[in-house]
């Protein structure tokens, strides 16, 4: 399967929200031709390099579908996506205007886990503060009993350096992300 991608200076998880202001030309023509043809584009996280200019990526990352634009007041195009499905990318190839085109390889959703009961206070603090962080997460279905969900809306918006957000994206041990998210929100509160 090839995807168009996006290198971002940020981690995308699967079901987490994506607000982006497009500028360059080749990313206004990806999410044109995403939204006519309405499939994903490829986001994966820049290991070496900027996002306007030449960069590395990390070999793992996660579609997103567009689910909203509009136009700024400064004429850029703000778009907002969703995170679907992991993807490990095999190859790559540029195009002429700059834009990078993935191979990619689909990676097994991590099934559904209920939340064991150690963790019974952790919805309750995700809530309130997707609650606070307003619009951006107004319109996510939650899925508050749902431990992968849980954990994949905490590590994104956790204060931790992007590799370990990365790494956790990588992995599929709902469970060791479960101890990480208690021991960061044990840290904040000590």
């Amino acid at each position: 399967m090839d995807v168009p991608l996006f290198p971002l200076s940020t981690v995308l998880f699967p079901g987490g929200p994506l607000p982006l202001r497009i500028f360059e030309s080749r990313y206004i023509d990806m999410i044109s031709h995403c939204m006519k043809n309405d499939v994903p584009f490829g986001v994966l996280l820049i290991r070496e390099g900027g996002e306007a200019g030449p960069a590395t990526t990390f070999e793992v990352g996660t579609l997103a579908r567009i689910t909203d634009w509009y136009q700024g007041s400064d004429g850029l195009l703000g778009v907002t996506a969703i995170g679907e499905q992991r993807f490990q990318l095999l190859s790559s190839r540029r195009q002429k205007d700059g834009l990078n085109i993935g191979s990619i390889e689909l990676i097994d959703d991590e099934p559904a886990l209920a939340l064991p009961d150690d963790y019974g206070a952790l919805p309750k603090i995700l809530g309130n503060v997707l609650d606070d962080l307003g619009r951006l997460y107004e319109p996510l279905e939650r899925h508050m009993d749902d431990a992968v969900w849980l954990t994949y809306r905490f590590i994104e918006i956790l204060p931790i350096d992007l590799e370990q957000k990365q790494r956790c994206l990588e992995s599929s041990d709902t469970l060791a992300r479960l101890r990480l998210v208690d021991e960061l929100l044990h840290s904040v509160r000590d």
